[in-house]
């Protein structure tokens, strides 16, 4: 891990402030020297030794990121292969390789070699909170599901970390990991924990 972190959290959509503060209180409590910050522009990218992208409307990020100059910023730094990323719900679509929906308006990451499709929990169910079982974590997770993607299939060096009724939500490839839920929503700070030890 490098000396002093800097970890973006990307403020378009979604719970931002929640995972700005998840993000500080890791930070404090591992006693790493670093902060979370707000990225808005893609010069803020360039600071960030990781990004979180939080939830929302994947259609609306990818626009804004593609209109903003922040996609390109992103995937310069990730040919660098110079910085971590973290995708909950929407952001997991935006990291995705593939849409089931091929005519989705969504201009991809193309940062994982998964399939994803969107609002695969929302159609039926809305928003639940579902204990999950993770890969590597002693206990289980209350995750929190809001109208959430699933991940359809993995490939390559892409690892399945957790399921739901045998849907994937949660998976790493790298250092770049994909959740359908919003772990900010939470108390539990061990996912937060989790992407900085990627670092």
């Amino acid at each position: 891990m490098v000396a002093i972190v800097t970890i973006g959290v990307l403020s378009l959509q979604g719970a931002v402030s929640e995972h700005l503060v998840s993000m500080n209180r890791v930070l404090k409590e591992k006693k790493q020297p670093g902060q979370a910050i707000l990225v808005r522009k893609p010069r803020d990218i360039n600071a960030c030794d990781a990004l979180i992208i939080p939830g929302g409307e994947s259609t609306t990020i990818s626009r804004i990121l593609v209109n903003s100059g922040m996609h390109d910023a992103i995937r310069q730094r990730m040919k660098q292969n110079n910085i971590a990323l973290m995708g909950t719900c929407a952001g997991c679509v935006i990291l995705a390789k593939e849409l089931t929906d091929t005519k989705a308006d969504v201009q991809l990451l193309q940062a994982m070699d998964m399939q994803v499709e969107r609002n695969a929990f929302g159609r039926q169910k809305e928003s639940f909170e579902k204990s999950v079982e993770i890969k590597g974590f002693t206990t289980p997770f209350n995750a929190v599901f809001i109208r959430a993607p699933c991940i359809t299939k993995v490939w390559g060096s892409c690892e399945v970390l957790a399921t739901v009724e045998k849907e994937i939500v949660m998976a790493r490839q790298n250092n770049y990991l994909a959740l359908s839920f919003h772990p900010e929503l939470t108390d539990d700070l061990r996912i937060h924990r989790y992407f900085l030890e990627m670092l």
